[in-house]
Order: C-alpha cells, then structure tokens, then sequence
C-alpha cells in the first residue's frame, strides 16, 4: 500500500435529521475525486483507506456511515435510534455530501456490504459516477443474507449451532429475519453485558464464516474495541433483518443504469461469504464493468488481491 497520510479536511455532515456524518479528505485538492465506502453495514472507514489511492493524483474523500465509526450518534449507545439509517439514507447522505464538498463526479471504491451501497448510489445518480472499484461484490439480496447467516453453516454446522443458541430458544426456529431480528433486539439491551455477549456471538459466527480463507486474518471481525463491535453488529442486524430495505433482486435488475461507467470487480474464488456468483451475475447485466478473479483469497482478502486492487485503480489514475 502507499505510505499513510492525513487528511488536510474533516469534519461531520449535519443530515437534518439527527446524524452527523463524519467525512475527511486526503490527497490533492484539486486531484481527481475518489470517494471510499466502507463495508459492514458498520464498520467505518479504516486510515489504511487511504493509502489506496496515489495522494498526488487524487482527492481521497472518506466518510463514516451512519452510527458508525466517528459519526454521531454511534450505534454503540443503546439509545441512539436507527430508525433514520437505512440504504435510502445512505445514498441521500452521499449526494449531500458530494454537493457539500463541491464535486461534480467521483469515483467510487469499496467492497463487500460498501459494493451494494455503491451500486444503490451509481443506479440512483449515475451522471455522478465517474468509475467504480469493486471488491467482495454483494447486492445484499435476501438470497445472500439467507446464505451467509444460515445457509454456509453446511460448512461450519457447529458454529452455526452456536450462532442460533445466542439467542432466546423461543426465537431460535423461526424465519431468519426472526433470528437476526432476535440479534438486534439483543445487541440494543440497556444492559452492557447482554449487548457484549451478543455482539461476540455474532462475530464469533463471522469469524468462523473466513476462517478456512488461504490469506485472511482470522479474526478480522471480532479483534475490534468493544464499541466498534456493538455497534457493527446491532447495524448489521438491523439491515439484514430488514433485507437492507430493498426490493429483492433490484439492484442487479437496474444494472442497465450502469452503462458507460467503467467498473472493475475484484473477487476472491474463495469467497464463502460472499460468494463469486454475485460479482459474475453483476458482470453479465453491466456490461461496461470487468471481473478480476482472485485465486488465493476469499474474503478478507490478500497480498494477489491488493495488487489486483491497485492495478485496477492505477488505469482509472489520470
């Protein structure tokens, strides 16, 4: 990766409705836009975002999603309401802020849960879409949630077992939604220790789902401070439940929007919890956009697969 820098502006974004949205900006100021959306739903931007891009050629703009990272109110306090966070809100929070910082078209970077985030935004406001990196490609269809929280547990039927004893045993046999619905009640307990176990269990279910990866770091999701974990998972929860409001199988539907913006997907072969046929089914409805394959990686990625990253940057680099 290139050295770490720091931004030269920062601040949060007031929505009108409660958030403030963290955004920093890195890089050269008058360089070409690159906008990184973090994966999760939850995680927030990591500093090692920013050393994606050459600092000299673009202007590396970074944001927190809501409740999450340093925007405010974080998910982590129990009584911060989610009710205003939703895909929706997302993509009304990322033209708001393009508008904020005055850019007329961006490319966008990010992967796993920020690649469906991306696509809800490029097919809502495509003229604002220069070009589109892509890793870990989801479109968090109801097809995917049911296999990453249910259905790859044919793999790992002994964490499974465990991810479903997390919760109430009254509510361990119902829907999926049902389960995770469960979680997030769980997760957003007024007692500290309710949230925390939870939150472990669930990650310890994340865990799991990479841990047969020939690269990754084995507890990419639970070696976070406890903050962070509540708050990923009750955001997590929230948007799987819910089939991250919307209508199922739509964003590969709209691809056609896609077209004239130059994509590349980078996907790992071994990506069990997000699975290579998302990004091949993407291929075949945007035709302007080009699959990389990564032998050696699965989720979490790998050396192969940051060069891959790289590369597929470096011949968007003006």
């Amino acid at each position: 990766m290139l050295p770490p820098i720091e931004p030269y502006d920062h601040g949060h974004l007031d929505t009108g409705d409660g958030h403030l949205v963290y955004w920093e900006v890195c890089g050269n100021p008058a360089g070409k836009p690159a906008l990184v959306v973090h994966g999760g739903p939850g995680s927030g931007c990591s500093t090692n975002a920013r050393r994606t891009f050459d600092p000299e050629h673009y202007r590396i703009i970074l944001f927190d999603q809501r409740n999450c990272g340093r925007s405010l109110p974080h998910a982590s306090d129990p009584a911060a309401d989610l009710s205003t966070n939703t895909t929706q809100h997302l993509v009304a929070d990322m033209e708001r802020l393009r508008e904020h910082l005055g850019v007329e078209r961006w490319l966008l970077y990010g992967g796993s849960w920020g690649s469906t985030l991306m696509l809800a935004y490029a097919e809502a406001h495509p003229e604002r879409v220069s070009e589109i990196v892509m890793v870990a490609a989801t479109m968090t269809r109801r097809y995917e949630i049911d296999w990453l929280y249910r259905g790859v547990g044919r793999f790992f039927p002994e964490e499974w077992q465990r991810f479903r004893a997390g919760v109430p045993e009254d509510q361990r046999d119902g829907d999926l939604p049902d389960l995770l619905a469960a979680y997030h009640r769980l997760v957003s307990d007024p007692d500290p220790q309710v949230r925390a176990k939870a939150a472990q269990d669930w990650l310890a279910w994340e865990d799991a789902v990479i841990s047969l990866e020939p690269n990754g770091k084995r507890d990419a999701y639970s070696d976070r401070p406890s903050d962070a974990q509540v708050a990923f998972v009750r955001i997590c929860s929230h948007y799987f439940a819910n089939g991250a409001w919307l209508e199922e199988g739509a964003l590969l539907r709209d691809a056609h929007r896609l077209a004239g913006i130059p994509g590349v997907i980078v996907h790992g072969r071994f990506d069990l919890g997000a699975p290579l046929e998302n990004a091949w089914q993407l291929t075949q409805a945007w035709p302007d956009a080009r699959l990389v394959v990564v032998d050696d990686s699965g989720h979490t990625g790998s050396e192969t697969m940051r060069d891959a990253i790289m590369s597929a940057i470096a011949g968007f680099t003006p």
